[in-house]
């Protein structure tokens, strides 16, 4: 078994763990009606927070948006020409990019520290990207690797080990299923998908290559716009992944296999880029979003302003967890190997929000209602300890009233509320019917309070 139960528990020991019943006997079939009846492993939807880096050859320009550098021979964009025309000879071609590429101040241990304390439970980190650069040493992609040019280490192994060493996270790793330069990639492309050259000696060895290697938690697949999964073969290996790979009972996959599979198929939904519905979806998803608000690979040329703020940042979380997603916040590291000071603040005050208000996070399921009818920038999470549910009301915003008027919560003669980080005293309310009530805000000294940025009152004992 890959990992066991008591394993899975331990991982997870700030939130009640789920009892999971084995599915090892289960054998899923290689069509997407077989592999979506796989019920989620649940550390997943427990799990809620998760980091993504994009990292690789596109860290050493670092101007413009990475899709410059990834989409090279399709560049359009005036400034970047000019970049170009400016700084490099008329011969230079995006191969030349990575003997700069030397990661020399990537230090795994330095990056697995600030994960762990952006409270966060999973990390997904760029194993190969579009341009085909695996940050591996991987035996199908020969020269065009993180061992055999630029940081001549496996950037991948070490971030993995320094994960599981010192961490308690989840590891993923984030793979393309295309490569944009490759002969046998555009060869195929050119006979409309009918030949297969380029996914049976590449892109499928290496995810198999990957999976036998480094045994992710996740699988972050993106390849979802070009050619059809039955081009890629994508059902065959995730039944493979489900039945018989060393991750089998605890790995997870998105839904980026192809064309028309995203938003359709997979472990759980991504729909889009920085995908955040604001409603409750029918399916498990997944919010992956950057801190950069225009690009997921380091630019250089970036403003202050275009980083999103720690309130912007902890609002989408909120927000995606209470309508019932998990959040993947991307961070894009320099090409030595540095996370910079702006995205680790980021990830740590994000952390410290976290730390008193992981009971309204982890563990949490979607309420009746995401967000309140009445009071806007209020969203609700819940869960149930015992017979009894616990439902929090995230307020982004501190009130400026004596009283707010919640218009949902359905309350008893035993119903008590806290300030989540400031139990020492309940929250006096007034009940409204049918149902709704009058909070009291306590009067707290802005120092006092548990929090700098979002604030949670906890119902023990609602009735709706």
């Amino acid at each position: 078994m890959a990992r066991n139960m008591s394993l899975i528990c331990g991982r997870l020991t700030f939130f009640l763990c789920l009892i999971v019943v084995s599915t090892f006997s289960v054998r899923y079939e290689p069509n997407w009606d077989s592999l979506d009846s796989r019920p989620l492993p649940p550390w997943y939807d427990a799990a809620k927070v998760g980091i993504f880096i994009h990292w690789g050859v596109f860290s050493v320009p670092s101007f413009e948006s990475e899709w410059f550098w990834w989409d090279w021979e399709g560049v359009k964009t005036n400034s970047a020409v000019e970049f170009m025309k400016a700084n490099y000879p008329p011969d230079f071609t995006y191969a030349d990019f990575a003997k700069d590429f030397r990661a020399e101040f990537f230090n795994a241990s330095e990056w697995a520290e600030i994960f762990q304390a952006s409270g966060a439970q999973y990390v997904v980190l760029t194993s190969k990207h579009h341009e085909g650069f695996t940050n591996w040493p991987s035996m199908f992609s020969f020269n065009w690797n993180s061992k055999d040019v630029g940081p001549a280490r496996d950037l991948v192994g070490e971030l993995a080990t320094a994960i599981r060493n010192q961490t308690d996270l989840f590891f993923g790793l984030y793979h393309s299923l295309f490569e944009w330069f490759h002969p046998q990639y555009l060869q195929d492309k050119a006979n409309k998908w009918q030949t297969q050259k380029f996914v049976e000696s590449k892109t499928m060895p290496e995810l198999y290559e990957i999976v036998n290697r480094y045994k992710p938690d996740v699988i972050w697949s993106d390849g979802d716009w070009e050619a059809p999964d039955t081009y890629l073969n994508s059902t065959n290996f995730i039944a493979w992944l489900y039945n018989d790979s060393p991750v089998r009972e605890n790995v997870v996959t998105n839904d980026r296999w192809g064309q028309g599979v995203m938003c359709k198929h997979g472990g759980f939904l991504t729909c889009s880029d920085r995908y955040n519905p604001g409603k409750l979806q029918k399916r498990k998803w997944e919010n992956a979003m950057t801190i950069d608000k225009q690009s997921w690979g380091y630019r250089r040329n970036t403003k202050l302003s275009e980083f999103l703020t720690t309130d912007e940042l902890i609002g989408t979380l909120v927000e995606t967890v209470s309508c019932g997603g998990n959040i993947l916040v991307n961070v894009g590291p320099t090409s030595d190997g540095k996370i910079i000071p702006v995205f680790e603040e980021r990830l740590r005050e994000m952390g410290q929000w976290l730390k008193v208000n992981s009971e309204a996070i982890y563990g949490t399921y979607p309420w009746t209602y995401q967000n309140d009818t009445i009071t806007p920038n209020v969203w609700y999470t819940a869960v149930k300890i015992s017979m009894e549910q616990m439902l929090y009301a995230v307020f982004l915003d501190w009130p400026a009233n004596k009283t707010i008027h919640l218009g949902v919560p359905k309350t008893a003669e035993w119903t008590t509320v806290y300030l989540v980080g400031h139990e020492d005293k309940p929250v006096n309310f007034t009940t409204l019917h049918p149902q709704g009530v009058l909070l009291e805000i306590p009067q707290i000294p802005t120092k006092e309070l548990p929090c700098q940025w979002a604030w949670t009152f906890v119902f023990q004992g609602v009735l709706k």
